[in-house]
């Protein structure tokens, strides 16, 4: 007798807020952990600096970087239409972002100051991000061609 009203209030609760209550509590706690987080960066002298760097870098990224990928991903699906795509996507994703986290170590960027704090040279950086992406792209096409016998063998 009472899943009719326990239902009515979820439908009740979708058609005002759009989503399930879980969903809320992800947010807020998410909404909590930035606040926390932003809370800790305004004890830094620098926020100001930071807050400038965010709110740049956001504005680059929707100016410059964000029409660059989207014009190559353009290209890539007028080359290879379909859904064989994803698998030069991801590969692609995956060795831009570690190129973007390691840009400074692959180009050897303040290779002194690296050197004087950790006493390792960058010399590995270039060699091991070409290795990593090759390793992306070879098992991307492994598991594009396991996928293909797999196809072959069911038709």
């Amino acid at each position: 007798m009472t899943a009719a009203p326990v239902h009515h209030q979820a439908q009740g609760w979708r058609g005002f807020y759009g989503a399930n209550p879980t969903h809320l509590l992800a947010v807020l706690g998410g909404l909590a952990l930035a606040g926390y987080a932003a809370s800790g960066t305004l004890t830094n002298p620098a926020w100001p600096a930071m807050l400038l760097w965010f709110a740049v870098s956001i504005v680059a990224h929707d100016l410059l970087v964000f029409p660059l990928y989207a014009l190559g991903d353009r290209l890539l699906t007028a080359v290879q239409p379909g859904p064989a795509v994803n698998y030069l996507r991801v590969p692609l994703l995956g060795s831009g972002l570690t190129l973007l986290v390691y840009y400074p170590g692959i180009v050897k960027q303040g290779e002194l100051t690296f050197r004087a704090a950790t006493g390792l040279d960058q010399e590995p950086y270039l060699g091991r991000w070409l290795l990593l992406s090759a390793g992306m792209f070879a098992a991307s096409a492994l598991v594009f061609a396991a996928r293909g016998v797999a196809e072959r063998l069911r038709g």
